[in-house]
């Protein structure tokens, strides 16, 4: 089923690091206890990417067993809990933010011995540090955006694969 909010792919605002220090705030100060982590994560945590304007932010948890304590007060902060996620990934819990009609930040919370905790700390690592394949990344989901804008899932099926070979590249150097 498409998506109602439009997919867009903008060049890199150097905000964007900003934008996740205030979240990062705003979040510990309200369920920092269960925290061991916070990191942004995604596209807009590799600067110069382009990027959806989607602050991205991988939040490490003592145990998800907690979530009951943790959701709730992320709540007033906008965060809206979109428990369907935990069909395809029971591993994580995933709450968005949506201001002026338009996704502004997407918290992934996981245990940090989490394959997807490791995956994506892989990848971001991999783009900071190699400035080609930030840009190969770039094209390709401009040209992506192009074809599937109002498909979200097409859009992010299509990535997979230049995905699954950067994180290849990025295990074989490690």
């Amino acid at each position: 089923m498409p998506d109602v909010i439009p997919i867009e792919v903008v060049p890199y605002d150097a905000c964007w690091p900003a934008l996740f220090e205030q979240a990062s705030r705003e979040i510990s100060a309200v369920i920092g206890e269960y925290l061991t982590a916070i990191e942004h994560i995604g596209s807009t945590a590799v600067p110069g990417l382009a990027a959806k304007p989607v602050i991205d932010i991988l939040i490490g948890v003592r145990s998800l067993a907690d979530a009951p304590r943790f959701l709730p007060p992320l709540a007033p902060l906008g965060y809206a809990y979109i428990p369907e996620h935990e069909d395809v990934f029971p591993e994580r819990r995933y709450l968005h933010r949506i201001v002026g009609g338009q996704y502004s930040h997407h918290l992934h919370i996981v245990e940090p011995a989490s394959e997807f905790y490791r995956v994506q700390l892989l990848f971001r690592d991999h783009l900071r540090a190699h400035p080609q394949a930030a840009a190969a990344y770039a094209a390709l989901k401009f040209q992506l955006a192009e074809r599937y804008c109002h498909d979200r899932e097409t859009y992010t099926d299509a990535k997979s694969a230049f995905i699954q070979e950067i994180l290849h590249q990025a295990q074989h150097l490690q």
